[in-house]
């Protein structure tokens, strides 16, 4: 018995052989094409706000690399060791590099993002980036990032490298959550670490000490105390506590701020969640005005004290 001829799978295979065929010829047309191509600019691409690194010094890993490139063939260039050798910046997060058949090689590059300045026990200075890993500060430029110091003994060997202790764990997610809510990234100018190894926010408003401890339950930590800030401090104004205690997730613990007393006031939450609520949500934007008012109210004291020294 004779069998019928597939002619749709003949067809299809016919089509596949075509196309590989044709993308042979075309990468052989390429590869000739760039034996005669030379270097005729070179684009850096630098997005974002931050200047960890210039076109300079970009420039600089070039020359080192590769020497001058302007002028030479594109097949005597080797893109992948241009690539790696800026990605071996410690400022550099990403780096990609290529060439057109225009003679342009393209470099775009991504920063690392720091988002936390640590001064540890030894006095080393270094950021911890967006990624979570450790890196150099800079001459060129100073990012403006949350700082941590006090009891810190997160070593830095001077490379991007990654975090070993669970402290600077809990700095980085702490820095991480504030950066990524607008109130608090408003609010809490430096994170420290004190004797008990907790970590304390310092506010930009208001005098008191808020002890976070570590960053376990870090959201219903933050929860638990914006709805303090919402219940009690339209009460009783900013500066009538010594501490804020929020390590406990299931209460706040206050110490009031004056010397005579020595009384210490434990108001028990309700889970953040709950507490919050019932809440209207312009109670958020009241809050925010408090905290412009007060800086207000404390730059034009500065400036009076100023004015009366002089």
């Amino acid at each position: 018995m004779v069998k019928r001829i597939n002619w749709g799978a003949l067809l299809k295979g016919f089509t596949w052989i075509i196309c590989l065929s044709g993308l042979v010829v075309l990468m052989s047309f390429i590869s000739v094409k760039q034996q005669s191509i030379t270097c005729k600019n070179i684009k850096i691409l630098i997005p974002g706000a931050d200047n960890f690194i210039e076109r300079e010094e970009v420039d600089g890993i070039l020359n080192q690399s590769q020497g001058r490139l302007i002028g030479r063939k594109l097949e005597q260039i080797n893109l992948e060791t241009i690539e790696k050798s800026i990605k071996a910046n410690p400022y550099i997060a990403r780096a990609t590099v290529f060439a057109d058949m225009d003679g342009v090689i393209h470099i775009e590059i991504q920063q690392r993002q720091p988002i936390l300045r640590v001064i540890n026990s030894n006095d080393q200075d270094y950021y911890i980036d967006r990624d979570g890993l450790k890196m150099p500060v800079s001459g060129n430029f100073t990012a403006n990032v949350l700082v941590a110091n006090g009891r810190i003994m997160e070593h830095f060997s001077g490379k991007v490298d990654t975090l070993i202790t669970k402290l600077a764990a809990d700095l980085y997610k702490t820095a991480l959550y504030i950066k990524s809510d607008t109130l608090w990234d408003s609010q809490i100018e430096q994170l420290f670490v004190n004797d008990k190894n907790d970590i304390e926010l310092v506010p930009r408003v208001g005098i008191q000490r808020i002890i976070l401890g570590t960053a376990d339950s870090l959201d219903v930590k933050m929860k638990n105390l914006l709805a303090f800030y919402k219940q009690a401090m339209p009460k009783v104004g900013w500066d009538t506590y010594k501490t804020i205690n929020v390590k406990y997730t299931n209460q706040i613990v206050c110490e009031k701020n004056k010397i005579d007393s020595t009384a210490v006031v434990s108001a028990v939450l309700k889970l953040a969640t709950d507490s919050t609520q019932n809440e209207s949500p312009d109670i958020d934007s009241l809050i925010r005005d408090d905290i412009k008012k007060e800086e207000t109210t404390v730059k034009e004291k500065n400036k009076t004290d100023t004015r009366k020294n002089k």
